[in-house]
């Protein structure tokens, strides 16, 4: 294994990479601001449902949370530069890792994603070419790499797609269903809407969205299918970026192309210098190699296996939720939820309705009335609040849900005080009515 990892191959294309990743991570960071995402999820709201656990982060909510994403679209472009690239990357993995773990309202795998890209990227060594860092120390070039660096990125991005083609695999994504209901808020849009609300468009995006994912990182690895893979990959990411606006992923996904064209083709392309690493060697490295191959496969034994856990959890995660997040299960279905709040005053034994909108923003009321962790974390939240007023209650959660256009079923055993329980990552939640016959199907 040593001899596949640590052999030097030309690094044109991750370095590059690198520069195309800086620009992204900027553009995510500023483009937050002005788009008016960091005003709606961190400034806003009164507080943001933050990974459980992770609550000592709602210190930062509030309109301090423009600098911080400021200081991070500066940090991108020191990544971008090549310039303090380390302390850069790891800075900005850092601050992007905590505004993931602050809210999981607006939660989308490419936030996900680029934690994970983040952190490689920072211990990658990708800044020894076309960098600020060579410009003002020299002795940092280098036109070659170890292997190994290609190899992480290349299998982590597999694993992205794969699991991707293999969670459409359910019947109303086979049956055009779940498409056709991501596609219906785009009939408005010139001249493509109306296409996009035919049957036929369902089944192209349904099937074509399987397969791309399954064969389009097999087609890029060899070489007679490559140039065919970029651009169905270029087709597939730009469509999504037009149609769904999915912000700067379809970009990345089409920048992963950098890791498997060959350094002449990347260099005529971009008409960059022609300076090219052609010796192909084993360079034996001064270290003792165990640690990190062993942090490597133990680093791909939890990607691989982290977004099979919903298998150990009773019910279906298309309906309960549990195990979805960090799970590549991309824009599968569509849940709408109707939800009701009772309290129970435990000194009189009043029970009354809890007016809980006025706690939080448009986006929160959507997504609490279908997500059991966000309606264990708003109950508790109640309860702390209302102890605060001097009174002891229980809190009952009422929610009917539908999945894929169904009919709303029962959700939530109404009869459970959600607030005097805990809770459990990798169990079921009881107070959870099991998933109906059918109920994702019309």
């Amino acid at each position: 294994m040593n001899k596949f990892l640590f052999r030097q191959i030309d690094n044109t294309g991750l370095s590059l990479f690198r520069v195309v990743f800086g620009f992204l991570i900027t553009l995510e960071a500023f483009g937050a601001i002005a788009t008016g995402w960091v005003r709606r999820v961190f400034v806003d709201p009164d507080f943001t449902f933050n990974f459980i656990g992770f609550d000592f982060l709602q210190v930062f909510v509030g309109e301090g949370m423009y600098l911080y994403f400021v200081l991070m679209g500066i940090l991108g472009i020191f990544v971008m530069l090549g310039y303090k690239y380390r302390i850069a990357m790891f800075s900005y993995a850092i601050l992007w890792t905590t505004v993931y773990l602050m809210q999981k309202t607006s939660y989308n795998n490419h936030y996900y994603l680029m934690v994970l890209l983040c952190w490689m990227m920072a211990f990658l060594p990708v800044n020894k070419r076309y960098s600020l860092d060579v410009k003002f120390n020299p002795a940092l070039k280098s036109i070659a790499i170890s292997q190994w660096v290609k190899w992480t990125l290349v299998l982590q991005v597999a694993i992205v797609f794969t699991y991707g083609s293999i969670a459409k695999c359910y019947p109303d994504w086979i049956h055009g269903t779940a498409p056709g209901i991501l596609l219906q808020s785009k009939s408005h849009y010139y001249l493509i809407g109306d296409l996009l609300q035919q049957k036929w468009a369902h089944y192209t995006l349904a099937y074509f969205g399987i397969i791309f994912d399954l064969v389009v990182i097999p087609m890029l690895l060899l070489k007679k299918t490559r140039l065919l893979g970029f651009y169905l990959s270029l087709f597939f990411h730009l469509f999504n970026s037009i149609v769904f606006q999915v912000g700067i992923f379809p970009y990345m996904s089409i920048a992963f192309a950098l890791f498997f064209f060959t350094s002449e083709t990347i260099q005529k392309r971009f008409k960059l210098k022609k300076e090219i690493y052609i010796k192909n060697e084993w360079l034996k490295p001064k270290y003792n190699t165990n640690i990190p191959i062993g942090i490597f496969v133990l680093y791909f034994i939890i990607q691989l296996g982290l977004p099979l856990r919903h298998w150990a959890i009773k019910d279906d995660v298309l309906w309960t939720e549990e195990g979805h997040r960090m799970s590549w299960r991309m824009m599968l279905r569509s849940k709408k939820g109707v939800l009701k709040i009772y309290t129970l005053d435990q000194e009189t034994g009043k029970k009354s309705r809890y007016d809980y909108k006025t706690m939080l923003s448009s986006k929160q009321n959507r997504s609490v009335a279908t997500k059991p962790d966000l309606m264990w974390q708003l109950a508790q939240k109640i309860k702390e609040q209302e102890k605060k007023l001097g009174n002891d209650v229980k809190v009952f959660f009422n929610s009917k849900v539908s999945v894929n256009g169904g009919p709303y079923f029962q959700f939530t055993n109404d009869t459970i005080d959600i607030a005097s329980l805990d809770w459990d990552p990798i169990k079921h939640s009881n107070w959870l009515f099991s998933s109906p016959k059918d109920y994702h199907r019309k």
